[in-house]
């Protein structure tokens, strides 16, 4: 489709026709002709929303494994992980993800071993930052030389954590690719027309599967790739390269010069720097390499899980970018209540005190680790509730459609002026089934009626 009819949508406010031709919006006004016509019913058409930062592979082999995010016992791991393999022959693969200790504690092989003693189980903690496996998955992933990433105790045997390991486990396992199509139709039904793809394991081989989805339509959101080593992009664009991934672990954190390094590994290649930012000494360690390196556009902190308030005129200062995730408020927000100290409860996923400093902040949903829905994620960030109800820093909450900013940004600069609909933009566009003061009072991605990418059509609701 070359052109196309957008009729009587709601445009900034007013009812409008619009245009769309070789891929732009190409006029916007009224009894506008020049191909066939949708029928917008007055709902109100906006720019496509952005994930600022997901995981597509991992959020794609979500489907095929078993979610815990929910449970609040060992018993109900157990009948979970039981459920799963009924029916796989023995040996099979099993992978569970979303764990928590507040569930059965800190699992090591042993525990597996007692839940699933005939298949191979890998258990991924709910930060990503951990795989626990058990000694038949063991068994097919251990060797000699196996990196640092892999536990042992005192006496050298395997503990079944790993620690930061994924692109070593999955070279291990071998990558059998998620089929990414349910996932694009997925995004693009919440409206969402373009990801960055935030993980620092993504190399050549992965760059690779991401840009043949999106050849063939199975991911029709405009992507941008992260990683933590080289990455070039293809000719044909079907993928664009963002900024260098630096992965931080607060628990053995490098020191200043190696973040040094890292950031100048960053800018001998052009590239801006992405850092993994969840706890106040992630955040401190970067802010202090950044006060000596200097940062440039497109620098970001990811999460800024812990944002101190003496923290935030030094990230106004040095210019950077906090991509956040409102979401988690309301999907984690009673397990931060319970386990962190009350004094460190107003610092969690800031947003309104940020954005009041002047701080480029932009939104994400980080899934798997936390659901795709940016719908959900503009409720959380209005509300600041937990999911049993409770409030968070209730002083952080932002009006729905400043949320809603928060997902309109350009991929190459979350957190800048939202993008709009107007002559000569992307037509990379969501129409509402309802006007947007509908849609705001109410946030839910049950509105979304069309998704056009590039003016085609990659979801229409029946």
């Amino acid at each position: 489709m070359t052109g196309l009819i957008l009729r009587d949508v709601e445009v900034e406010g007013r009812r409008a026709d619009v245009r769309i031709a070789d891929g732009l919006v190409a006029e916007v006004g009224s009894g506008l002709t020049g191909g066939p016509e949708l029928d917008g019913r007055g709902g109100a058409l906006i720019p496509g929303l952005i994930d600022h930062h997901i995981h597509l592979l991992a959020t794609a082999a979500l489907a095929d494994s078993v979610v815990l995010d929910d449970l609040r016992a060992a018993g109900g791991l157990a009948a979970r992980i039981a459920a799963a393999t009924q029916g796989r022959p023995p040996g099979a693969w099993v992978r569970a993800t979303g764990y928590h200790e507040r569930m059965a504690g800190l699992l090591d092989r042993d525990a597996l071993d007692a839940i699933a003693p005939v298949h191979r189980l890998r258990v991924q903690h709910q930060t990503g930052s951990l795989w626990v496996l058990n000694s038949l998955a063991l068994s097919e992933v251990e060797t000699a030389d196996a990196p640092e990433a892999l536990e042992r105790d005192a006496a050298g045997r395997a503990t079944g954590r790993i620690w930061r390991g994924d692109a070593w486990l999955s070279a291990r396992i071998g990558r059998t690719p998620p089929p990414l199509a349910p996932l694009g139709a997925r995004l693009a039904a919440m409206g969402i027309t373009g990801c960055t793809d935030a993980s620092a394991s993504t190399d050549a081989q992965a760059a690779a599967i991401l840009a043949e989805a999106a050849r063939d339509g199975h991911l029709p959101q405009r992507l941008v790739l992260m990683s933590a080593g080289p990455l070039a992009g293809p000719p044909d664009e079907a993928f664009a390269v963002g900024p260098l991934k630096i992965l931080l672990d607060d628990h053995d954190l490098p020191d200043l010069d190696d973040m040094l390094a890292r950031i100048g590994t960053a800018r001998a290649t052009r590239r801006p720097v992405a850092v993994h930012c969840v706890t106040a000494g992630e955040l401190a360690l970067t802010l202090a390499a950044f006060d000596v390196a200097g940062a440039r556009p497109g620098d970001r902190v990811e999460h800024g899980g812990v944002i101190a308030p003496d923290a935030i005129p030094v990230l106004r200062r040095l210019g950077l970018t906090v991509v956040t995730q409102p979401g988690f408020v309301f999907e984690r927000g009673d397990r931060y209540l319970a386990e962190m100290p009350e004094n460190e409860h107003a610092d969690l996923y800031r947003c309104a005190s940020l954005l009041a400093a002047g701080v480029p902040t932009g939104a994400s949903s980080d899934a798997p680790y936390g659901s795709p829905d940016p719908w959900a994620a503009l409720r959380a960030a209005a509300t600041r509730r937990t999911r049993e109800g409770r409030p968070i820093a209730p002083e952080e909450r932002v009006a729905p459609a400043v949320a809603l900013d928060l997902f309109l940004g350009d991929p190459a600069n979350p957190g800048g002026p939202p993008r709009r609909v107007t002559p000569g933009a992307r037509a990379d566009l969501c129409l509402l089934r309802v006007p947007l003061r509908d849609a705001l009072a109410a946030p839910d991605a049950g509105h979304v009626a069309v998704t056009l990418v590039a003016g085609r059509i990659v979801h229409q609701a029946g």
